[in-house]
Parts: structure tokens; sequence; C-alpha cells
């Protein structure tokens, strides 16, 4: 892989061109997931455009993984909340679990575990992607640190560059609230932050990152993210550990793992230092009762 700075420049010009776009055209079907009433009206899946510049200039044998995630997630956007037939689950949650097996078996021949860790990227973005702008600057920061730490191991910064310059391209429109990524939006800046982790010093820095990265996003979200802690949950006076165990293990992904692993049962936190921890959210139950 090397540093090619016109692929750059072209991807975060067609970023730019696709964004409003996609948000105009999304903005046809306004009784499809893709558009919400959230803020009198916004186009939930102009993550479209990221998607497309991350996958036409991933290099290979990146791009397929990537191309893979960002489709299953589209189908998770597309699919909304919507349950499969009786059972407990929803075509969403179906989506991702695929996509992150795919990423995690595409992966395999060239990073090994690791790649589970790539895959494992779009939980704490998707977190990221609850309110304006949050994602963007969690991926821009993380990008960053990710370009500051090619340089110091002598890795090509190309990737982190490239999610860098797709993600600040996309940016304006996502920080003034008039669009939403979306699932095929953060999941496919998600996978391709997990792909700069690595290639920027392999499985410890990635694993780095990946413990970092829930730190960022509840730095990002802050009151925002307490005030949904405190309000929809219930956990009074959140700590910093709930709010990185709730970017760490919350939304859909992590409410199923709950349902697995908890079933209906509930837990009181009273321990000190477990609720600094975090664990009052670590084991919050949705499904208690």
């Amino acid at each position: 892989m090397t540093l090619n700075w016109m692929n750059l420049v072209v991807a975060g010009a067609i970023t730019l061109i696709l964004t409003p776009l996609t948000a105009r055209i999304i903005s046809i079907f306004r009784e499809s997931n893709l558009y919400t009433d959230v803020r009198g009206g916004t186009p939930r899946g102009a993550g479209l455009a990221p998607f497309t510049a991350l996958t036409l200039f991933t290099p290979a044998p990146f791009n397929i993984p990537l191309a893979i995630m960002g489709v299953l997630a589209f189908i998770d956007d597309l699919s909304g909340r919507r349950r499969i037939g009786s059972l407990p689950l929803e075509w969403g949650q179906v989506s991702r679990g695929a996509g992150i097996i795919a990423v995690t078996a595409l992966t395999y021949p060239v990073m090994g575990p690791s790649g589970f860790l790539v895959a494992m990227m779009v939980q704490p973005l998707n977190i990221a992607d609850m309110q304006p702008g949050a994602a963007c600057t969690s991926t821009m920061i993380l990008s960053l640190l990710a370009i500051m730490v090619s340089i110091i191991t002598g890795s090509d910064p190309y990737m982190p560059l490239l999610v860098l310059t797709v993600c600040a391209a996309y940016s304006p429109m996502d920080y003034a609230g008039r669009i939403m990524m979306g699932e095929v939006g953060n999941h496919s800046l998600a996978v391709a932050l997990g792909i700069s982790f690595y290639l920027a010093g392999g499985p410890l820095t990635l694993l780095s990152f990946f413990i970092i990265s829930p730190l960022v996003i509840a730095a990002v979200r802050g009151e925002k993210l307490s005030s949904f802690l405190e309000e929809k949950l219930g956990i009074e006076n959140p700590t910093p550990g709930d709010l990185y165990m709730d970017v760490l293990t919350g939304g859909g992904l992590g409410d199923l793992a709950r349902k697995i692993i908890l079933r209906n049962r509930s837990f009181s936190v009273d321990n000190r230092f477990l609720i600094a921890l975090g664990f009052r959210r670590l084991l919050y139950n949705p499904f208690a009762g």
C-alpha cells in the first residue's frame, strides 16, 4: 500500500458530491425506513456516500470485507426495527451479525483473529451515531490518532488519511443535523477505522484503539449520553464507567447479547467500585421482568 494523494483528493470530491445528492434522492422516498421524522424530516441513509468512496479507494484485499459490511448494514437501514416473523430477532440484528462474521472470516487470512476486533468496531461507532456530528467527530479524532501512530511506527498512513478525508468531506451536513449517516455509514467507517488501526501498528495497536475508542466516543457524546442513561434507563448520576459501558455494550447488538446471556434476570449494583466501573450499565437488562 502506497500513499496516493490523488486517490485521497478524488475520494473526498466523490463524497462531497454524493452526500447532498444521496440526501436528495432519499428525501423522495419519505415513507421508507431511510427517512425519519426527526428534526422535521431527515434522510438517514446518507452514509451511502462515504461508503461508496471508502469501497472504491480502500486497497485490496480490505475493500471486499468493507463493501460486504456496508451492503449488509444498508439492509439493516432498509429493514428498520422489523422482526423476523414471530422470532425475537430483528432483520437488522441478523444482517449486522452476518456482517461481523463476514469481515472476521474474510480478513482472517491477512490479520488472523484480529479481524474480529475490526468487525466489532461497528459497536462503538453505532453508538456514536446517535446525535448530529458525534460519529464524525469521533471518527476524525481516531483517524488522526491512527495517522500519528503510523508516522511513529513508519507505517503507511494512507488508510487513516482516507478515513479522515472521506469523513471530513461528508461531515458538514451531518453537523448541521440535515442528514444521518445510518448503519451503512457508521459501519463502513467503523471497519475502515479498524483496518487503519491494524495497519498502523498490528494487533496490539488495534486492541489498544478498540479499548480507547469508547473513551473518545463517550467524551464526545458527554452530557447527551448521560441524559439518555438517566432519563431512559433510570441510571442515576451516571459515572464515566457507565458512559464507557454504554458505548461498548449498548444498542441493539448489546441488548441481543443481554437477552441471550441474562434472559429476564435483573441485577442491583450497590458496590461503589463496580458502580465506578460502569456495571450498572453493563448489567442493565431491558428484558428483565
